[in-house]
């Protein structure tokens, strides 16, 4: 959300700037909203930068300006006179994806023991008609959880119940922890609704700045305004002076009706979080009809993989297979075939679909996991720990991204993680950080979290190409955008070498990274640090490097 933050900024200074009443105001622009959840996809650089190409994630890692992956290069030098052995699956654990758009229909995932549409679990699994993967967040009468509340705010509205306006002194000793507990729960979820609530007042008044300005010169567009149509004239009314000075300024700095558009977007966004995610009274798991706490009821949910809203998971899905070759909009990484599960609603993920959609895909013969998603509370951790040692002990990879709030993750709370509550960790797990097309000191992504011990390697993150719903196309940018590159990646080499084991594909890749010997700026900040400070190895995916380890791992 930088730009749009920038963006409504920058009115709202305006807004005071040319006001009657001349006051200024400055207004704080924290990324903090992002920093407990990766299913927003950050649109950073629609109108600044104009120079990624659509496939710039796709060219070779010493191509100028970029640090590519490789993948084109692998397909053109390398892998011209072979052809896979396996038909590789992917799981896409998101927000519903559009199975139906031209460039992904022929590569997702049919269920083929099941017969569609007879209301029958053909193949015992316990899904009735899962043909393309699973809904565990859709009810059984075809409806679905589109928004949902924040971790923070269910921990809030639930011990809430139980130490609302209660005393430290009048809690019993063997609750003071869970007491405590509330406290901090209370603290954050209240920084946050503060925090919201500003935002909400100062895109209003943003956006009834521009309106004003547009009613009083009679536009429904900004770029149609020329210079000389906002030169202040002898005879402009006061309303219509104050209109021409909020214009100059606007325009003077680079808006577009794109970014008043993007304003909307954002206005929305902070309304919808002040409607539902930050509010504790609101609560759509009963169109589910689960019981939530019952954590042996795996079984709910419905087949509709695609939902309400699928613009998430149909681009990160695109990232990883969207049909190459075909002439069409995206050029995906691999040609795989994608198990679609819907767990991610407007709002964050709950422990309890995570782990489920987790085991769905082990036991349903995926390959590979991408979980572009995350949060910062993670109160049923145990049992998400379960099921990634289950899909770990089955040989799947999960590949996650490392989550967008510029923060450094050794230190900072960010789920989902390899780290099990009891100790240990899963073996074949991957977390990913975000790099831009640019090859100097912004070369990290600067809402992308990072941390030498816990992220593990960067993947092309921002301005990357890829399907959208109805047939369409769009560049994103977030981490869940450079998870989607490394999973492809993964997947490209299991399709042309099936001999190697999940374990064995992870340490290829990150041996071959593109080691970036350069200082750039820390996430979020102006502070130099050495890249290879950011994750474990130092580097950015490198598809080309590890399919020639490939070969000589399985062809010495």
């Amino acid at each position: 959300m930088n730009l749009t933050s920038k963006l409504f900024t920058l009115l709202f200074v305006t807004l005071f700037t040319v006001s009657c009443a001349g006051t200024k105001s400055t207004t704080e622009t924290t990324s903090s909203s992002e920093k407990e959840t990766d299913t927003e996809m950050v649109s950073e650089s629609e109108a600044e930068k104009i120079t990624a190409t659509e496939t710039w994630h796709l060219t070779p890692s010493d191509a100028t300006p970029y640090y590519g992956t490789g993948v084109e290069r692998a397909y053109a030098d390398f892998l011209a006179a072979k052809s896979p052995k396996q038909k590789v699956i992917v799981a896409i654990i998101d927000s519903g994806t559009d199975i139906d758009h031209e460039d992904l229909q022929e590569n997702v995932w049919v269920n083929e023991d099941e017969i569609p549409g007879n209301n029958a679990d053909d193949d015992g699994n316990g899904y009735v008609d899962d043909i393309y993967g699973w809904n565990f967040i859709g009810g059984p009468d075809s409806t679905h959880v589109d928004k949902d509340t924040y971790e923070v705010t269910r921990l809030y509205a639930k011990l809430s119940e139980k130490y609302a306006g209660m005393s430290e002194d009048s809690v019993a000793e063997e609750n003071q922890d869970e007491f405590d507990y509330y406290k901090e729960i209370k603290a954050a979820f209240e920084r946050r609704k503060e925090q919201n609530d500003r935002e909400l007042t100062q895109v209003g008044q943003s956006r009834q700045a521009i309106m004003f300005a547009k009613q009083a010169l009679g536009v429904s567009n900004i770029d149609s305004l020329s210079a000389e149509d906002l030169e202040i004239k002898s005879g402009d009314t006061q309303q219509v002076q104050q209109a021409k000075q909020i214009m100059n300024y606007l325009k003077s700095n680079g808006a577009t009706e794109s970014d008043i558009q993007d304003l909307e977007d954002y206005y929305e966004h902070v309304q919808g979080l002040a409607n539902y995610g930050l509010n504790p009274d609101f609560n759509p798991r009963d169109i589910v009809g689960d019981d939530y706490d019952d954590l042996s009821n795996r079984f709910y949910g419905n087949n509709d993989v695609t939902g309400p809203s699928s613009e998430h998971g149909t681009h990160v899905a695109g990232i990883v297979g969207a049909i190459r070759n075909n002439n069409l909009g995206a050029m995906g990484i691999a040609d795989i075939e994608l198990m679609i599960l819907r767990t991610v609603p407007d709002g964050d993920e709950r422990d309890k679909d995570v782990a489920n959609a987790i085991r769905y895909a082990a036991e349903n013969g995926a390959d590979v996991i991408n979980m572009s998603f995350g949060k910062g509370y993670s109160p049923q951790k145990f049992y998400v720990d379960d099921a990634m040692q289950f899909a770990d002990s089955m040989g799947v990879l999960m590949i996650s991204g490392s989550g967008n709030g510029s923060d450094n993750v050794d230190s900072t709370d960010s789920y989902p993680t390899r780290f099990y509550e009891n100790g240990g960790f899963a073996k074949n797990y991957l977390s990913v950080g975000a790099t831009s097309w640019e090859s100097d000191s912004t070369l990290v992504a600067s809402f992308s979290n990072y941390g030498k011990e816990t992220v593990d390697l960067f993947a092309p993150g921002v301005d990357v190409y890829s399907t959208y719903p109805d047939d369409e196309y769009k560049m994103e940018s977030g981490t869940s955008m450079a998870s989607p590159v490394v999973a492809g990646v993964a997947a490209l080499i299991m399709s042309y070498y099936p001999e190697l084991t999940a374990t064995e594909v992870k340490e290829i890749m990150l041996k071959t990274v593109t080691k970036v010997d350069q200082v750039v700026y820390k996430p979020g900040t102006d502070e130099p640090i050495h890249f290879s400070e950011l994750s474990a190895t130092g580097g950015i995916i490198n598809a080309y490097d590890a399919l020639k380890m490939a070969e000589e791992r399985v062809n010495p």
